[in-house]
């Protein structure tokens, strides 16, 4: 039996990706959640971006999810301001300049973009943008996480992101989980929908 633990929270808008260390905003331990001691999480969303996000007590995942050699793919939800031609997709699929410090630029990965419907039932946010002005929903797939980039790759094709909410990372899918929820996961399907080898 493991002595580790793993768990997926859908992360509210407005809400900090730590435990401590922080006063302006709320923090995952204000969940209504009794988290083991040594949780932490495996990579971050920022405040005003929403949905999945793993945590555990085993301190070796985040390398082999995030350090390994093997590109794992993860998955937005984005609504974006005005509509979005054919030739911006193309733009933001093939990749785009976008600014990682300072004066420094890179050029972003290929990726998948393609418009999609508001999805039925989706939860709300902490702030909404009013259906019926101009707007495009987008499902964004890429092997990269830089610092903010999907709001960069998108400020530099001149949209603004409106709502960014992660769905998925490999196969370990938010779900019908609500805002401020957490599930644990087995130790076996937490490994086996992220694609990382299973420890021994």
């Amino acid at each position: 039996m493991s002595i580790h633990r793993y768990f997926i929270v859908n992360k509210p808008f407005r809400m900090l990706s730590q435990f401590t260390g922080a006063e302006s905003l709320p923090m995952l331990g204000e969940l209504a959640y009794d988290f083991p001691a040594g949780t932490h999480c495996i990579g971050r969303l920022d405040s005003t971006s929403e949905g999945l996000l793993l945590l555990t007590t085993n301190q070796q995942v985040t390398r082999l999810l995030f350090e390994s050699q093997t590109p794992h793919l993860r998955q937005y939800l984005v609504q974006v301001y005005k509509q979005v031609s054919p030739a911006t997709l193309q733009q933001l699929r093939t990749g785009v300049p976008i600014q990682i410090s300072g004066a420094l630029h890179y050029i972003t990965t290929p990726c998948e973009v393609e418009i999609v419907e508001k999805p039925d039932g989706l939860f709300e946010s902490g702030w909404s943008y009013p259906d019926d002005r101009p707007h495009t929903w987008l499902l964004i797939s890429l092997t990269e996480g830089k610092f903010r980039q999907i709001r960069k790759m998108l400020k530099a094709v001149r949209h603004h992101c409106q709502r960014l909410i992660r769905v998925a990372i490999e196969d370990l899918t938010l779900g019908d989980l609500q805002p401020g929820q957490v599930r644990e996961i087995p130790e076996s399907e937490f490994f086996a929908k992220l694609k990382i080898p299973y420890p021994n």
